[in-house]
């Protein structure tokens, strides 16, 4: 029994796995012979801001039978930034932000006109990496993929073969049926690399806190949309392969927790302006100007912080694998957990600070993130120990059977989650 999970609580799951015809101990033979009746697909979920110990409140009763069917991780670690963009491209390229270009969710490039932000759709911003539907189109692989960052991009003129772009307009339950839809179709358009997007809770942790009411309902609500999939595939007699992951999690934001980055950069602009804020928040990027102003805004940033830690784009420590790519600012703050670090202006027109944020350290359990793996190809009953979200490529690679691209993950440190190695 997982440490943890309380024995009423592993009941009720169990029980809940019957009713979802989700087989608790499912035997090799039984996985042989499903996996025998025609392809199995596989479906990515993200629950964007799913903190991993989201899943102990006892609240998400589908989401919990799944990880006692199949496998869990203790919690997955965000690369970094831990905000949303850069690691959802992780998670479908196996490369670092650093790696795959897209190190915010807003940034600059020398060679590019304009700002990336989260509606860009220019393909010289998604460049630098290629993701999983792109490959297994050109393997032959028939993909679906509802809502994922840069979904409508295409790479060598390949887009996924169905897809939609991000729409928050589309229900849970609009979502999953759309899914289930495509899994109807004829065998030679039925996709076999599918995803789903819900960011329901990541809203609430933003707007109320991560131990908010609120953020409880939204977890009943996606786990009541993740329980219609299920039972979408039970209906139809098929057998899926499901990993349930996130981006990042969630940490409480105090009232007054704001440090103000005017007084260390110098003006905002004119000729004593030194550097130029690139991206702030819990994390920032500052570009410093070629300027005698520049050089003490520099050595200001770099000078010890009571809830900030700067460093020069080159010295960033190496286990953030950020750097090295010139989409990143000269220099890069890391903010201490529950503060957030503002212009004087920006901090004006946002008097009340959010009550949730993410893009904190990446080994702060806080922003560990979900990760569940259920289906014919991964192990019941398993938990395994905290890994890299880079790895989530080649396993979903090993799962489809396709030749991953190079990148950062190693197979290795989640081969416990397979069951066959």
């Amino acid at each position: 029994m997982q440490r943890g999970i309380r024995v009423p609580m592993l009941m009720r799951a169990i029980a809940i796995l019957f009713a979802l015809g989700i087989a608790p101990i499912q035997s090799r033979a039984a996985q042989a012979n499903a996996a025998a009746s025609g392809p199995v697909p596989l479906i990515l979920v993200s629950i964007d801001g799913f903190r991993a110990d989201y899943l102990d409140r006892g609240i998400t009763p589908t989401l919990s039978a799944l990880a006692a069917a199949g496998t869990r991780a203790q919690r997955m670690t965000p690369s970094f930034p831990s905000v949303t963009f850069p690691n959802h491209t992780t998670l479908v390229t196996g490369l670092y932000p650093d790696h795959h270009g897209i190190v915010n969710n807003r940034f600059t490039d020398p060679a590019l006109p304009g700002v990336f932000t989260m509606a860009s759709k220019d393909a010289g911003w998604w460049a630098q990496g290629t993701p999983i539907w792109i490959t297994a189109e050109q393997a032959g692989l028939p993909t679906g993929v509802m809502f994922w960052p840069g979904v409508a991009v295409p790479h060598a003129g390949v887009t996924p073969g169905l897809y939609k772009d991000f729409n928050p307009a589309i229900t849970p339950e609009g979502r999953v049926d759309t899914v289930l839809g495509w899994l109807d179709l004829p065998a030679p358009q039925t996709p076999r690399f599918l995803t789903l997007y819900f960011e329901a809770v990541d809203s609430a942790g933003h707007h109320h806190g991560p131990d908010s009411p609120e953020v409880n309902t939204a977890l009943a609500t996606i786990d009541a949309a993740i329980g219609r999939l299920v039972a979408g595939l039970k209906a139809r007699g098929l057998a899926a392969n499901l990993i349930v992951v996130a981006d990042h999690g969630m940490a409480a934001v105090g009232p007054d927790n704001a440090v103000l980055l005017d007084d260390l950069i110098g003006p905002a602009g004119g000729d004593t302006a030194g550097a130029t804020v690139v991206f702030d928040g819990t994390f920032v990027g500052i570009a410093i100007h070629p300027t005698p102003a520049g050089k003490a805004a520099r050595r200001r940033l770099l000078s010890p912080q009571p809830h900030m830690q700067c460093w020069n784009k080159g010295t960033i420590p190496a286990a953030l694998h950020y750097g090295t790519n010139p989409r990143v600012p000269d220099v890069v703050c890391q903010v201490a957990t529950g503060w957030l670090a503002l212009t004087r202006d920006e901090r004006a027109r946002t008097p009340t600070l959010e009550k949730g944020a993410h893009g904190y350290a990446i080994d702060d359990p806080a922003m560990g993130a979900l990760f569940i793996a259920q289906g014919p190809a991964f192990r019941t009953g398993a938990v395994i120990a905290p890994f890299a979200n880079v790895d989530i490529y080649p396993l979903m690679a090993k799962v489809l059977g396709i030749t991953p691209l190079p990148n950062d993950g190693n197979l290795a440190d989640v081969a416990g989650a397979l069951a066959t190695k």
